[in-house]
């Protein structure tokens, strides 16, 4: 057992021993000790947690010779013959088949053929079939109707990582249970126990990170943790902290990761190539650090969409502050890019056999895609890029108006797509006699109305705030439901009908009311007013039930 590999070594050998499969252990058991147990079990989830481990605590509780008398406990030192050789793999009643090597129909029949035979020995004959969904469609359908109706003595256990490969026909013929991942939380505790069993010096935080990295599969969890005792004993027995296991895993520092981000959103390309080169010294792995990267997005829409990052196991305190501060200066649109460009990269790195050239491409277009915002408006009207535009190729002007405008701003500025216009030929100088006069903010809604553009005049009445309204120019605040394309349509549209370009501003004027706001407080002031008079009393005593909601006047 002391040369064994530590996954083999602490297998576990009671069902109180799996980590973090409590309820579907509670289920088994319960059902051995109420003597109900199905046909055929299907187990089923992710690499590492234990299928095939459950599989074997089923067949020893199934056939433990000690069952029989309740008070006596089959546990680790004091296992029964039966147990002892199912451990062992070689009872003779306990078959364990791969499915990946004998996928056919001639396997399977040669199954079904010692099915026949009662069990030599043990209670019950039990086939453990791994990676079952590898069996072809013919195998499947030959082992059907032996899987719906068994020998008394025969149990089937069917364990997979790809339960949607398996037929219905297959699923419904089965009791199945879905094996969890485990959580970063169970298996530092189990990585904890298994180093001290080991006298083995490894810190709290590199543990987490190895459980972190083994994505809640137990089994990789502990070769790491393997792979981590070797280092240290080739290292003179210091203690190994997380930076080590880092450099041992090539996964990147997460501070290092964030700034990067920072730094590409900033457009800085040599900065950002710079701190690429450092990680790629200190043994970077491509693939590692492209899904650290979309963990980072991830965690950057959090903070966008929910709030303050607390108590995240997968980052320090330190990094969840370089979040806060630097989610300020990105919106959900660029994380879905940088989101696709990210995929898009891990499957190039199956392709290019140079990793070091895909992720310089990689930082070099994050850079370009984050710059490619602000270009975009100003590249339009052969102008400098500013970072607050509007709609006709000038500097916005800011009223109450932070640098760091919310979202909601930036979204208005961001959908800005115009026509590039040549700076020799007005394009509206052909049809001058079409020109229409817009002297006050009714008219532009009378406008709108008038040439049918009813969602551009709903925004104008129902979620526009006027502050001020000059020849050429308006002043406005705006609420959450204004549509994204707003300012876009209305700077089109005033072109067009007026045949000169208006300036709108944005401002954070939130005393201002919509016109329907306006209408509504006017709408009931008259109501309050005409409530005193003599004829609604009147109306009022011989209707008692009637309610006034609205007054409307005659021609």
């Amino acid at each position: 057992m002391n040369n064994k590999i530590l996954a083999l070594k602490y297998r576990p050998q009671e069902f109180k021993d799996l980590i973090g499969q409590d309820v579907m252990a509670q289920t088994i058991t319960n059902a051995i000790r109420l003597n109900k147990t199905p046909n055929a079990y299907l187990l089923t989830g992710i690499r590492g947690v234990g299928k095939t481990t459950t599989a074997r605590l089923i067949a020893k509780a199934l056939n433990c010779e000690k069952n029989k008398n309740p008070k006596i406990n089959c546990s680790s030192g004091n296992f029964c013959v039966t147990c002892q050789e199912i451990i062992n793999t070689n009872h003779i009643d306990i078959l364990e088949m791969d499915a990946a090597s004998k996928t056919g129909i001639d396997d399977v029949r040669e199954l079904i053929e010692n099915s026949k035979y009662s069990p030599t020995s043990a209670k019950f004959k039990i086939f453990i079939i791994d990676e079952a969904h590898m069996l072809s469609k013919q195998a499947f359908n030959g082992l059907l109707k032996t899987l719906e109706e068994p020998p008394p003595s025969l149990k089937f256990i069917l364990a997979t990582t790809e339960v949607r490969k398996i037929p219905v026909t297959i699923l419904s013929r089965c009791q199945r249970f879905d094996l969890k991942r485990v959580s970063v939380e169970q298996l530092s505790a189990h990585l904890k126990k298994i180093l001290n069993l080991e006298k083995g010096k490894i810190s709290d935080d590199a543990l987490r990170l190895i459980s972190r990295t083994s994505e809640g599969s137990v089994r990789d969890a502990i070769s790491l943790l393997d792979r981590a005792l070797v280092s240290q004993s080739i290292s003179d027995g210091k203690i190994l902290e997380e930076q080590d296991v880092r450099e041992m895993l090539g996964l990147a520092d997460k501070s290092k990761l964030i700034l990067l981000l920072k730094e590409i959103l900033s457009g800085k390309e040599k900065e950002s190539l710079k701190i690429l080169k450092e990680l790629i010294d200190d043994g970077l792995d491509a693939r590692n650090f492209l899904n650290d990267t979309l963990e980072i997005l991830y965690l950057f829409s959090r903070k966008i969409n929910l709030g303050p990052i607390k108590k995240d196991m997968s980052i320090s305190e330190a990094e969840a502050k370089m979040i806060e501060e630097y989610s300020n200066n990105i919106d959900m649109q660029d994380i879905g890019l940088f989101w696709q460009l990210t995929l898009k990269t891990l499957d190039d790195l199956k392709i290019v056999g140079n990793e070091n050239l895909i992720l310089e491409m990689y930082i070099m277009q994050l850079v370009h895609l984050a710059a490619s915002e602000e270009k975009k408006i100003s590249e339009q009207f052969n102008l400098p890029v500013e970072k607050n535009i509007n709609l006709t190729g000038q500097k916005v002007e800011e009223k109450g108006l932070e640098t760091n405008l919310p979202n909601q701003v930036k979204n208005q500025l961001k959908s800005t797509n115009q026509v590039k216009t040549s700076p020799i030929k007005n394009p509206i100088n052909e049809n001058v006699s079409s020109k229409v006069e817009i002297k006050s903010f009714q008219d532009l809604i009378d406008q709108s109305n008038k040439e049918k553009e009813i969602e551009l005049k709903y925004d104008l009445e129902r979620n526009v705030k006027l502050v001020s309204f000059n020849n050429g120019k308006i002043d406005i605040s705006f609420n959450e439901k204004l549509n994204k394309n707003f300012i876009k349509n209305l700077s089109e549209k005033l072109l067009k009908w007026t045949g000169e370009r208006w300036i709108i501003s944005l401002s954070k004027n939130n005393d201002a009311k919509s016109v329907y706001e306006k209408n509504q407080e006017n709408n009931n002031i008259e109501i309050e007013k005409f409530k005193q008079s003599k004829v609604a009393k009147d109306i009022e005593a011989a209707f008692p039930d009637a309610k006034l909601t609205d007054i409307q006047g005659t021609e």
